[in-house]
């Protein structure tokens, strides 16, 4: 029999509220946390953003840190959510316990790094700080500042999705009996690298955001945390009774005109809960405000309900987009609504765009019973969840474990090794490839021909530093030439989850799509993750990837510091199947 995934403690910070209290009340009065900068110092002071309104000296002290040391905002506010959300469910003794902290992020602790990175190409000293796009660490330091040090560690990095596919992973593993608690969701701070290069898109709104209007104009960025306690067959403030991921397999920012990942992932959402579209009550809509995102998800809205539309919103106009962490930002939002009997409004909505989806302005008194949240990323990954008010019992997996089987084993280390490439892809594409971009269509593409397969059924990456050598060129150029003139094409390759959804848009694979960025655990998590799927049914064929890279001024940060210098190159895919 399936277990019962149940969410029995909230912890959330955003720009509406430092608690979930506070969130509830200003989603009842209709109060934004959309304003002027206050704490990001950039020089962009038009664009209106959602900030959390407690600077990083108020929240070390919210958590008891003495030290004087800089640290990150994505670290704090994920420490101060995640204390939240075990307090809010009675666990204050996690002794004997198997607990996984299971987090979602972009940027990690990019906020430091672009603060000092001039001065760490001099001191010594500063080469503690999170360096670039080390996600893994944010994590490690929520554990420690939140007091679960103890507790196994894993990252997620999809871009925007990252939060919600963190809590699908928990889910998956209390399934499995893995763990017997998860805190699960995501952080992400605002830093001048992510405000930049949204805007090289030209994607930021210079007003508040108002999501599926006709006259929208993009988004505002937020930052925040929220993380969820699930645990198996206990009573809950609600269920998590089904999700699913795919990928849209269309391009690196936009989504397609008829919302295939969003649709197929929405499906599956309510297959896996045994539900159909019309048991749905509401769904909190990624809604982005931006022209492109906004329309393509109310095609895939219209493909999943037809006439039968739910309630529907955006919360971004409340909380701004929060990235990373909007999955589970959003997720404790649909909770509080269940709880409360009521829908969020979607703020400042007043034009009907034809083709567009029309959404509440609010319900206050609205009985939910099973909800949608959904939550998609650059490169068309695309997550939904059914959250339900009473404990449904999800589709049981295969009643078989399936055996696993590696059958294609592909591996490269040096730059060299990419002249290959010629075998798979035109000179004219690879000339617009960066080398560990190369490296990941050479090795995959590689080990599908030695499989004998054209399209995995999922494509599950690994990588300690994603895309390494784009997002330091875009930092460097910041840094050289302040915050004009920036590459947009470099921002759009700079996300971990670049690689794997690069190869499910040219396989056209629009199944199940995730990255894990723990270091050196990286490929490990990413097996487990891969095996899990084969055995339990899910997939018959897998895609695992690891890709690494380094450039000259990280290798020499990592020396001076003491630690080992990474490899300029290294690239391995492996495809499973069953057995």
């Amino acid at each position: 029999m399936t277990p019962i995934i149940s969410i029995t403690g909230l912890g959330i910070i955003c720009s509406i509220g430092n608690d979930a209290s506070s969130v509830l009340d200003s989603l009842r009065s209709g109060k934004t946390g959309i304003r002027a900068m206050k704490y990001l110092p950039s020089k962009h002071t038009h664009l209106p953003v959602g900030e959390v309104q407690l600077s990083n000296e108020e929240m070390k002290q919210m958590l008891g840190i003495t030290s004087s040391e800089p640290m990150s905002r994505t670290s704090l506010m994920g420490a101060i959510a995640v204390r939240q959300a075990l307090e809010h469910a009675g666990l204050t003794n996690l002794s004997g316990k198997r607990v996984a902290l299971i987090s979602g992020t972009t940027v990690g602790g990019m906020d430091l790094t672009e603060q000092y990175y001039e001065q760490m190409k001099v001191d010594d000293a500063l080469l503690r700080l999170p360096q670039s796009n080390d996600c893994g660490n944010s994590t490690r330091e929520i554990a420690e500042f939140a007091g679960v040090a103890d507790a196994e560690i894993c990252t997620i990095s999809t871009a925007c999705s990252s939060a919600l596919n963190s809590i699908i992973l928990g889910s998956e593993m209390l399934k499995r009996d893995e763990v017997d608690i998860v805190i699960a969701g995501g952080s992400e701070a605002l830093s001048l690298f992510h405000l930049n290069g949204f805007n090289t898109l030209m994607i930021l709104d210079k007003a508040q955001c108002h999501p599926f209007d006709a006259t929208r104009a993009g988004l505002n960025l937020g930052e925040g945390a929220a993380f969820v306690v699930l645990q198996r067959d206990v009573e809950g403030l609600s269920y998590v009774s089904g999700y699913g991921n795919r990928c849209d397999a269309f391009h690196q920012t936009a989504s397609s005109d008829d919302g295939e990942g969003a649709y197929l992932a929405m499906m599956d959402a309510i297959d896996m809960a045994g539900l159909t579209p019309s048991d749905i009550q509401y769904v909190n809509a990624h809604g982005t405000g931006t022209p492109n995102n906004d329309i393509s998800e109310s095609a895939s809205l219209k493909r999943v309900f037809g006439e039968n539309m739910p309630e529907v919103s955006s919360t971004k106009s409340f909380t701004g987009h929060t990235t990373s962490a909007s999955g589970s930002i959003e997720t404790v939002i649909c909770v509080l609504a269940m709880q409360n009997g009521f829908t969020p409004a979607n703020l400042c909505w007043a034009n009907q765009e034809e083709g567009a989806i029309t959404p509440t302005l609010g319900n206050s008194s609205a009985d939910l019973h099973n909800v949608i949240c959904n939550s998609f990323g650059f490169g068309g990954n695309d997550s939904s969840m059914v959250i339900s008010k009473e404990p449904l019992r999800s589709k049981c997996d295969s009643e078989v474990e399936y055996g696993v089987k590696v059958v294609a084993d592909v591996e490269i280390t040096s730059v060299d090794d990419l002249a290959q490439l010629r075998e798979f892809v035109s000179p004219m594409e690879s000339r617009r490839m960066g080398k560990l971009m190369k490296a990941a269509h050479l090795t995959s593409l590689k080990a599908m021909q030695e499989a004998g397969i054209s399209c995995p059924d999922a494509i599950v990456t690994a990588t300690a530093r994603g895309m390494l050598e784009t997002s330091m060129q875009f930092l460097n150029d910041m840094i050289a030439n302040g915050e004009e003139l920036l590459k947009p094409t470099l921002f759009m390759q700079s996300t971990h989850n670049t690689l794997s959804s690069a190869i499910a848009i040219r396989a056209k694979c629009h199944g199940y799509n995730t990255t894990y960025s723990q270091g050196d655990e990286s490929l490990e998590w990413a097996m487990r993750d891969a095996k899990r799927l084969i055995a339990t049914g899910k997939v018959e064929s897998v895609l695992v990837g690891l890709y690494d890279e380094s450039t000259p001024s990280f290798s020499e940060f990592a020396e001076r510091a003491g630690r080992a210098v990474p490899q300029d190159l290294y690239a391995r895919s492996i495809v499973l199947v069953r057995e």
